[in-house]
């Protein structure tokens, strides 16, 4: 395991994405963690905003452990804050919230309260510090992925194919369609770093299909590398059959089957990595506990499926899958954007 105790060119990397967020002098920041969190992370973001002259607390809350039921991992919903007002409160009134617990805030029930406050909020991807100094955000970044936010909106439609027998049909008509480049500086806003993503929620009733997860592709809620063939049929958003002779599908089937809940097998998310900085073969070197996996959702031309909870279509559920996959092709409205893995610009 890598050690964790501070480095210069770490802090100087949280001072930098903190800069990148227009965090100024005597700006109140609210570091939120949780007694799970990797404790280097708060501490980073703690020195760095008193290096840029902000007002800094930080709130750690308890984690909630001993829940009954499959382990949750890769949710992006952080339980955290359990709907406490004052907590709700304090970090709604602050000018930025660097977000450190396990899972985030993405869809944790209580952001839309946080951000209708006007603060901003970038969560801090649990990973090693060493993966974040790798991926740093920056201009170039930004400007492809503000594009293909564009691309994704002016869209009524998204088809994605591969070689492996992906065929996959989504209607963006209804979605909300969005993505970030690693930091933000508008209030009522959220980001997270590492970025370099754009995706869409569909609407209900959206995505028809079959896909495909081939040798090397992505299991991220296991943090495992695919080995044998798993095959996917959607019908309007939901995975009616897991086919695969190999231990991949099996463990996918008895995951989601764990549940007992039918809308863990809808469509959460779909969306493509754009993120050159990003490598597909990172998770091979890092151990579980080290790794969070954001940079495999990122990384340039891979097509990002995602099962579980989607607020657009009206569905909720802990049970996720995040699947990020290569070698596909991605058209908008017949137009290619992602051809056979690699990014079009």
């Amino acid at each position: 395991m890598l050690q964790e105790i501070i480095e210069p060119a770490w802090l100087d990397a949280f001072e930098a994405v903190l800069g990148r967020c227009a965090l100024q002098k005597g700006d109140t920041v609210a570091i939120l963690a949780e007694t799970q969190s990797r404790p280097v992370l708060p501490l980073l973001a703690r020195l760095a905003a008193q290096r840029l002259g902000a007002q800094v607390f930080t709130l750690t809350l308890p984690s909630v452990v001993g829940r009954a039921g499959p382990p949750t991992r890769s949710t992006g919903a952080s339980d955290a804050i359990q709907q406490i007002k004052p907590v709700i409160h304090a970090l709604a009134a602050s000018t930025l919230v660097v977000d450190c617990t396990v899972e985030g805030l993405m869809h944790a029930p209580e952001l839309p309260a946080i951000l209708k406050g006007g603060t901003r909020v970038i969560y801090i991807s649990n990973e090693h510090p060493e993966a974040l100094v790798r991926l740093m955000p920056d201009d170039a970044t930004e400007a492809r992925v503000k594009d293909h936010i564009k691309r994704l909106r002016a869209a009524k439609a998204m088809t994605v194919s591969s070689p492996a027998g992906t065929n996959l049909r989504i209607s963006l008509e209804g979605a909300v369609a969005g993505g970030n480049w690693g930091f933000t500086t508008r209030p009522g806003t959220l980001t997270h770093w590492p970025g370099g993503i754009a995706l869409a929620f569909p609407a209900a009733g959206s995505v028809n299909g079959t896909l495909v997860l081939a040798s090397g592709d992505v299991n991220l809620t296991f943090k495992r590398y695919v080995e044998s063939a798993i095959t996917l049929t959607i019908e309007n958003d939901y995975v009616t059959a897991i086919e695969g002779a190999g231990l991949d599908a099996q463990l996918m089937r008895s995951y989601i089957e764990a549940w007992g809940d039918r809308e863990a097998y809808s469509v959460s998310h779909v969306g493509y990595g754009l993120c050159d900085a990003a490598r597909w073969d990172s998770m091979a070197l890092y151990d579980k506990r080290d790794f969070n996996g954001t940079e495999l959702r990122a990384f340039a031309g891979n097509f990002l499926y995602s099962t579980g909870a989607n607020e657009v279509a009206g569905r909720y559920t802990l049970g996720h899958f995040d699947l990020p996959m290569r070698h596909c092709t991605v058209q908008l409205d017949g137009a290619t954007v992602v051809d056979h893995g690699r990014v079009v610009d």
